[in-house]
């Protein structure tokens, strides 16, 4: 395997002055292509801030990043827009569906932001999607209408709609009954056995870690396993 991100002495501090509060305090990780890995560690250790800077969401106070041999830390909104869109997806713990819309037309939004419209290819791929996620005969259904496991399993299909190189997911089953739970991570890890995504989840659930390869534990703002 290759790396696929590496990340040197981020800090990022949020505030200044007397107010200001250091989330990470010199973190370093490297991610290998093809991984499946949990992130591990207490509330208020930094694993919600570290997936924000490796999603391009925000940038560290200090330190380095790179991504596909890119440079996170210097680039440009719009240049991160561009990149976080085609290698990057998100599975959150709320799903973030849009109810008015079908199961097929959230899985394919991704795809037509970046297109400005919706083409046969898209649909084609997002019906796949569906159906290996176990959910062919919702495809049309509304996203209102689906139980929470089968809207967690087409935010899972979004995330992977634009065949990205890394899914961040953020307590991805948080929400679901432990039936649903394993369900959808019997569906990642079939994904990431299959198509070779990368997998960053972060739990505090120890099951949901034991279906990953690695854990990677944070604990004040540095891995510290």
């Amino acid at each position: 395997m290759s790396a696929l991100l590496e990340v040197r002495d981020l800090l990022k501090t949020y505030g200044t002055g007397e107010a200001a509060t250091r989330v990470l305090r010199g973190l370093s990780l490297c991610l290998e292509t093809g991984e499946l890995a949990a992130l591990l560690g207490p509330s208020g250790s930094g694993k919600s801030t570290l997936l924000t800077i490796l999603g391009t969401l925000m940038k560290p106070t200090s330190g380095s990043y790179k991504m596909l041999g890119q440079d996170m830390v210097a680039a440009g909104d719009k240049a991160l827009t561009d990149f976080r869109n085609a290698h990057i997806g998100f599975v959150f713990q709320f799903h973030n569906l849009l109810p008015d819309f079908t199961a097929l037309e959230n899985v394919i939004f991704p795809t037509a932001v970046r297109e400005g419209r919706e083409t046969p290819a898209a649909r084609a791929r997002g019906r796949d999607l569906l159906s290996r996620m176990g959910l062919a005969d919702r495809i049309e259904f509304p996203s209102a209408n689906l139980s929470g496991g089968q809207k967690q399993r087409v935010a899972v299909a979004r995330a992977l709609m634009n065949s990205p190189e890394l899914v961040l997911a953020d307590e991805p089953t948080g929400n679901l009954d432990r039936a649903s739970a394993n369900q959808v991570m019997g569906l990642i890890g079939q994904i990431n056995r299959e198509e070779g995504t990368t997998f960053l989840i972060s739990t505090h659930d120890e099951k949901i870690a034991g279906f990953c390869r690695r854990q990677i534990v944070v604990g004040e703002g540095v891995v510290t396993g």
